[in-house]
């Protein structure tokens, strides 16, 4: 496939998948409004759960997606992943923040990553609360419902916010180290729930970057590709199986690189 082919290719998908998301968020809000009666489970610990809602939202986003190109792949949080028979791969989490959907809190949002082959090349994430569209396409810059946003211009991590997150799938000592060495140097962090959404807000320059020591792709991958194209630097979080088992994430603005680097022991291009 030529470099032409593969270009008009990304940007019908891109094109397709704003308009899915949308509407994706339109049914997730409404369950967001009547959550109070959502059936809810719990997955592997306590703090992961699920609900019809999550479900019904990637079905949602499968259909329409693989209908228009039938031929893709698809990794969901909730169904898994389904080898397609062409070189793209779509990779959603419906409803990430589960649990302050659940509580009422307006920290969740969507994502949608398409990959060609083993690169992510575009990347939505929407939040239907505040109804923005976060969203970028390699080589063409990132935007918030259609004006261009770049990572924070801030060279010091006293000048501004890190978000911050953190699960029971990894032991607890590189989250809290990080924060007393980030409180050491004048920095101040935020956590809201979402992985998603904090990568998309350190691409629209409203935090200085995010750090995880473990998240899953189909939460980060659409916000790897948003700060990348906002101007920011990502440690290589699709190195050895972070497809399919996560790896630690760190994204930043260019002008803190070094000083997060030192921090976490996690390298940034």
């Amino acid at each position: 496939m030529g470099e032409k082919t593969v270009e008009v290719a990304c940007k019908q998908r891109f094109i397709q998948a704003a308009e899915v998301i949308k509407e994706a968020g339109h049914l997730a809000l409404d369950y967001f409004r009547n959550r109070e009666q959502l059936q809810i489970e719990t997955k592997s610990e306590p703090q992961d759960v699920v609900s019809i809602a999550d479900r019904n939202v990637e079905e949602l986003i499968r259909e329409r997606l693989l209908s228009a190109f039938s031929g893709d792949g698809f990794l969901g949080e909730e169904q898994g992943l389904v080898k397609g028979s062409s070189d793209w791969t779509w990779v959603v989490d419906p409803i990430d923040g589960t649990s302050c959907f659940l509580t009422g809190m307006h920290a969740w949002c969507i994502s949608i990553a398409l990959m060609h082959g083993d690169e992510p090349v575009a990347g939505l994430i929407f939040d239907p609360n505040a109804g923005e569209l976060f969203s970028a396409r390699k080589n063409h810059g990132c935007s918030v419902d259609g004006k261009p946003a770049f990572c924070l211009d801030a060279d010091s991590l006293k000048n501004g916010l890190m978000g911050l997150g953190t699960s029971h799938r990894v032991p607890p000592e590189p989250c809290s180290q990080f924060i007393q060495k980030l409180l050491e140097e004048g920095g101040m962090f935020i956590r809201n729930g979402s992985g998603a959404l904090m990568l998309a807000y350190v691409a629209a320059g409203r935090l200085l970057g995010y750090y995880e020591p473990h998240i899953n792709a189909w939460d980060c991958l659409a916000g790897i590709v948003l700060v990348k194209e906002a101007g920011g630097v990502v440690n290589d979080f699709l190195a050895g199986e972070g497809l399919l088992n996560g790896n630690p994430i760190l994204v930043c603005g260019a002008n803190v690189k070094s000083d997060l680097e030192s921090l976490t022991g996690i390298s940034l291009a």
